[in-house]
């Protein structure tokens, strides 16, 4: 306590009380995040300034700006088209493979029995799911529908899939799958100010459940959608709970109810980037053009000495304007004269700067900048870095496609199949455990790259030796392949080999190489 507030509380300890009172909330006040992040003293945050709001105001009514320049950076801006697809084809490829897996021990089913039935279930699938019938608009395979509907989620933050039963001639099974557009699930015009239940086409009950879906019959922003309908479809069946419609997209908030776009964070840097590159090639461009000038008291003079290509004019039928092409000369009017400049390009700082924000956006993304921009330049040891960490995520990605949009389809397919009597599982609609165990499966897709083969290949050796990982998993992992295939038909090639005299009955396996040993020990 200092002099003045001795004094103070001398003549009136009610107001020195009061004094010290106050001082302390203002040591309590101003500690933890008020000295930081939360701060409204420092300068640097004075300018910083913020709003807060609920997910409908911070997401939902921004959903179509975002979706509308995500699209136009993918048409338009070569890293965010190379972004887009290096994640559908590092997690989709030409799609992901059934393989079920059913529970055998809870369906009583020895091993040959639940191999027997697994191996009939993926031909059955692959007779729906390798033809376009499969499609609504036969347009499309299963796995090219995978490729669809994650790009698009990729794009517009969220796509849907139907499922209808299409009966079609030369196909056993009805099922079907649609792929709806994004924009196509909006609010009806008449329930966009009575109905705050229906946020972007997302309907939901009390308990803040979605319950259904409201389609457009077209496009709302299409040139032929002036007369509109909507269709309410309900998310589940309310009898039979069969879901009708498949809804890909990630939260990032509760309560949210419409995808953002995996672009959105880094829209801005995208199309600054995007214009920092035209300009560059433009100045470019311009820099390796050599125009000569003439200039008459006339302002006459003739311009065939090595006229413009047709197809190097800007504006044919402009004569206020000058153009430059190889090689030209141009005939300048009295008083006018060019004052040049040297825009300077190449510009030798071009490639540092777009590579260090190339290495934001990829962070932003999750995808190191050398998988983002095909730059392997660096190190074994940190591509193969950046390759392991992107494959975290593609791995995820992977399993939230797998469990949002195949499996669904899946668990439809074996029910109609099951239900007509082309697959037998005793128990399926009664029994809720066994429904499950049947329905168990993995959804396996392209395998990670590899940037030393030999290297990979005898680290999943020891992988295997050690017991920390199986054959039929190391060769998925190293090809995407089906190692009961594989040791089926190198038994074969053996056979045949032996037979042709190629190898003797007694030849030993080849001894391993020693000097590779000891590359991969270095």
């Amino acid at each position: 306590m200092n002099f003045l507030d001795k004094t103070i509380s001398f003549f009136s300890p009610k107001a020195g009380l009061n004094r010290m009172h106050a001082k302390k909330k203002m040591e309590i006040i101003n500690s933890g995040y008020d000295n930081h992040g939360a701060s409204a003293k420092k300068k640097a945050m004075q300018g910083w300034l913020t709003s807060t709001g609920s997910v409908i105001e911070d997401i939902e009514y921004n959903i179509d700006t975002l979706r509308e320049r995500s699209r136009d950076l993918y048409m338009g801006a070569p890293i965010a088209t190379g972004a887009l697809k290096t994640m559908r084809t590092n997690v989709v490829g030409a799609g992901l493979r059934l393989n079920a897996q059913i529970d055998a021990e809870y369906l009583n089913m020895t091993v040959e029995e639940a191999d027997a039935w697994e191996t009939k279930v993926e031909r059955e699938f692959a007779l729906w799911a390798d033809s376009i019938t499969c499609d609504a608009q036969r347009m499309n395979n299963f796995y090219e529908l995978q490729q669809l509907a994650f790009l698009s989620w990729l794009m517009s933050g969220d796509c849907m899939a139907l499922l209808p039963m299409m009966p079609r001639t030369g196909m056993p099974y009805d099922l079907r799958v649609k792929i709806i557009e994004a924009d196509r699930v909006c609010t009806p015009y008449d329930a966009i100010t009575t109905d705050d239940k229906i946020i972007n086409g997302v309907e939901i009950n009390g308990m803040g459940e979605v319950v259904a879906y409201h389609i457009a019959d077209k496009h709302p922003h299409s040139s032929t959608a002036s007369i509109n309908k909507w269709n309410r479809i309900p998310k589940f069946g309310a009898a039979s709970g069969r879901i009708n419609v498949i809804h890909l997209m990630e939260s990032e908030r509760p309560e949210q109810r419409r995808g953002v776009p995996v672009l959105a964070p880094v829209i801005e840097s995208l199309k600054q980037l995007a214009r920092y590159s035209e300009a560059e090639l433009m100045a470019a461009v311009i820099n390796g053009m050599y125009s000569v000038f003439v200039t008459t008291e006339t302002g006459q003079g003739d311009n065939t000495f090595s006229p413009l290509d047709p197809e190097d004019m800007v504006d044919e039928e402009d004569d206020s304007t000058i153009e430059l092409g190889s090689g030209t000369v141009h005939f300048l009017g009295e008083n006018e004269k060019i004052q040049e400049s040297n825009p300077g390009r190449p510009n030798p700082n071009y490639d540092g700067f777009v590579t260090s924000i190339c290495r934001q956006i990829g962070a932003a993304l999750e995808i190191p900048y050398e998988l983002l921009l095909k730059n392997f330049t660096s190190s074994y040891s940190a591509s193969r870095g950046a390759l392991l960490e992107a494959w975290k995520m593609f791995k995820m990605r992977r399993d939230w496609l797998s469990n949002g949009f195949c499996q669904p389809i899946y668990e439809e397919f074996l029910a109609e199949g099951i239900a007509k009597g082309r697959i037998y599982a005793p128990g399926f609609f009664t029994d809720p455990m066994a429904r499950k165990a049947y329905c168990g499966a993995e959804w396996n897709g392209p395998s990670q790259g590899q940037l030393d083969p030999l290297k990979e290949v005898n680290a999943a050796e020891k992988r295997v030796a050690n017991g920390f990982s199986t054959r039929s998993q190391e060769t998925v992992a190293m090809g995407n392949g089906n190692f009961f295939k594989n040791n089926q038909l190198r038994s074969l090639e053996e056979k045949a080999r032996k037979e042709a005299g190629l190898i003797q009955e007694n030849e030993s396996e080849p001894t391993k190489n020693t000097e590779d040993e000891k590359e991969v020990e270095e």
